[in-house]
């Protein structure tokens, strides 16, 4: 590794890898909800060492806001899927929703100066790991896929706020190799800077399975990826009907700001609704649950849950397609003979990378940025909550209630913070 980047120590929530603390917060998090941040738990505040420069091309960057992810409350709460333990390494700085200050540039030359506001484009692929020649994902411009996370100049990890190397945004210093960078517009607030990683999440998902003006969409979840996503499809220029569940009374006013056509209460009317819009013929089996005849053209489920997969394959018309946009973790009880019957086209839609937007390539970030900065869209009201990083068990306890509690984004504001 590189020189040590900054030699005081600093405040960073970090995540520790232990089994036994893993299989505590697993065990009873859903009996007591503190466990997840408390004593035994996988987290803390810690003194750190700010993390070194691997190559002398990196850059220092001070993040300014970071926001809190579905993953990394799935990461904190142990429920999600094994899948990922193997691709990160620890312990780790969370945190990969960044917007920040570059304090030092690299070696050689770059896009960006001392001072520079900028985003975090957090995949560690192959441009930022020193690989050549890149894998054939990243040579396709799909740098979410990349094959080699676990080789190059730094450890093993998808992402920075995964990668013991990279340090996160939950501090107040983290390296960045300039390909991760992007510049932020004068014009955008750090609050809808904040926003452009999630953004870019949803933007690829949309542009995957874009809509016909003439078809019907079904959002699944309007939680900020659900939110996010029905802000995609209107500020690409999309024309179509929008039908979105959503569970709370702000993200069911929310949705309808954004350019949802018909907010549907999940709990209490999704099928009858549905059916009354699409003109589809809801029919009930002796047992389980309701059998549609027809549907949506495309859904978007945005929460990932068992019962959300079910209803999307349920909802969706026969030769439509299902993208799964939230993180789905291990489901279960998924009757998956819709897919078969109607022939469903199922997709994942996983970060960002290169779209084809307009005639032209353009990365998923800068696209984001230029779709904000253009005023096609106003995110900055989905910001809610900000906490300094002292309060690391609240924002994090705001952010797992944040349904219920009438929030959305939930971020760490590190902009009076003390730099190491």
């Amino acid at each position: 590794m590189g020189s040590r980047a900054l030699d005081p120590c600093m405040k960073a929530v970090q995540y520790i890898k232990s089994v036994p603390r893993y299989l505590f917060v697993r065990t009873l998090g859903h009996r007591r909800p503190g466990s997840a941040t408390g004593a035994l738990s996988c987290i803390r505040m810690a003194d750190v060492d700010p993390p070194s420069l691997p190559t002398p091309e990196w850059m220092q960057v001070r993040p300014l806001l970071s926001g809190i992810c579905g993953s990394d409350l799935s990461t904190i709460r142990a429920k999600g899927s094994p899948y990922f333990s193997p691709l990160i390494s620890a312990p780790f700085v969370l945190g990969h929703e960044v917007v920040g200050q570059v304090e030092e540039t690299g070696a050689g030359p770059g896009d960006v100066s001392r001072g520079d506001r900028v985003v975090i484009e957090p995949g560690l692929c192959c441009a930022v790991r020193g690989i050549h020649p890149p894998c054939p994902s990243c040579r396709e411009g799909d740098f979410g896929l990349c094959e080699m996370v676990m080789h190059g100049d730094i450890s093993p990890g998808i992402q920075t706020g995964y990668c013991r190397d990279t340090g996160g945004g939950w501090s107040t210093s983290l390296v960045a190799h300039p390909f991760q960078v992007h510049r932020v517009p004068d014009r955008l607030s750090d609050e809808e800077a904040v926003l452009v990683e999630p953004f870019s999440c949803c933007l690829h998902a949309v542009l995957k399975s874009f809509p016909g003006d003439d078809e019907t969409i079904l959002v699944i979840g309007c939680g900020a990826v659900g939110l996010l996503t029905i802000a995609a499809v209107r500020a690409l220029g999309g024309k179509c009907r929008i039908l979105a569940a959503a569970r709370y009374p702000h993200q069911q006013a929310l949705a309808a700001a954004l350019g949802a056509d018909r907010v549907i209460d999940r709990d209490e009317d999704l099928y009858n609704t549905v059916s009354e819009v699409t003109g589809a013929e809801i029919h009930r089996p002796e047992i389980g649950r309701p059998v549609f005849i027809g549907g949506v053209h495309r859904t978007f489920d945005c929460v990932g849950s068992s019962r959300t997969i079910d209803d999307a394959l349920r909802l969706t018309g026969s030769g439509g397609v299902v993208t799964v946009v939230g993180m789905p973790g291990i489901p279960s009880g998924i009757d998956w003979t819709a897919v078969w019957y109607k022939e469903l086209k199922v997709q994942g839609a996983y970060a960002y990378g290169t779209e084809e937007y307009e005639g032209r390539s353009v990365r998923t970030f800068d696209l984001a940025m230029d779709l904000i900065a253009s005023e096609k869209v106003g995110l900055k009201p989905l910001v809610t909550d900000l906490f300094p990083l002292k309060e690391y068990r609240k924002a994090i306890g705001r952010a797992l209630e944040a349904g219920r509690q009438g929030a959305v984004k939930v971020a760490f504001d590190l902009r009076n913070e003390p730099g190491p």
